[in-house]
């Protein structure tokens, strides 16, 4: 991994983004639900900054870390979980989310030089399409691949291979953009270039300590690779 931007080795016709942790801070509300998720099931919630370390690879591992965290997590339980958190997801999904520094300037250039982008997330379909629409984003995206598009979620290559299909883009000619492990084994998985945002989440593992091509502080910093 290199912290510093090496120059891309070939144009960059499409870029894949990761949504939670990448393009938006949703922690507010995703702990919004859970806590009313384990207050539901008589269970004592987690603090924001412990479902910030559950949040990467999708909802039902959410769900499951958060019981397994507090007791049991039987198959009973998490049914129950899920559909209890789906329902106050819907009820908060946009409320107190916000869109990080330098997001929506880094769309507006790719779009400007005619770039390809996609949204490639583990969120479930449901929440995901809203969601971006919510804090409008929605346009900049000609794909969504959510968490439940295919059988296979990241790290499996599948959804940024699906993306690039979708857009019409090799994978060798497409760039990951990500926070965390998921999105890199993903992409070193579809055989593309793939850049880590400091900002995001992760999972809890140190950002800095996962194999990339880069680091950026703001999504604006990827624009000179991209662009050239």
């Amino acid at each position: 991994m290199s912290a510093a931007l090496a120059p891309a080795s070939r144009a960059v016709r499409a870029v894949l983004f990761d949504l939670d942790g990448t393009l938006l801070d949703s922690i507010p509300d995703l702990s919004e639900a859970c806590r009313r998720m384990m207050l539901e099931l008589g269970r004592p919630p987690h603090d924001i900054e412990v479902i910030r370390t559950f949040v990467g690879k999708g909802m039902l591992n959410l769900v499951r870390r958060c019981l397994e965290e507090s007791g049991s997590a039987e198959e009973a339980e998490i049914d129950a979980a899920v559909a209890a958190f789906r329902r106050h997801y819907a009820d908060v999904n946009g409320e107190c989310t916000l869109i990080y520094d330098g997001v929506v300037p880094a769309l507006e250039a790719l779009r400007e030089r005619g770039v390809a982008m996609a949204c490639v997330t583990n969120k479930p379909a449901a929440f995901t399409g809203p969601l971006l629409k919510r804090m409008g984003i929605a346009g900049f995206f000609g794909a969504t691949v959510s968490g439940d598009t295919l059988a296979d979620k990241k790290p499996h290559p599948a959804p940024l291979l699906h993306a690039c299909q979708l857009l019409g883009a090799a994978a060798e000619e497409s760039l990951m953009i990500g926070d965390s492990a998921n999105d890199a084994e993903a992409a070193r998985a579809a055989g593309m270039p793939v850049l880590l945002v400091t900002y995001g989440y992760s999972e809890g593992v140190a950002v800095d300590s996962i194999e990339c091509d880069g680091l950026l502080s703001s999504l604006t910093d990827a624009l000179p690779r991209i662009l050239g």
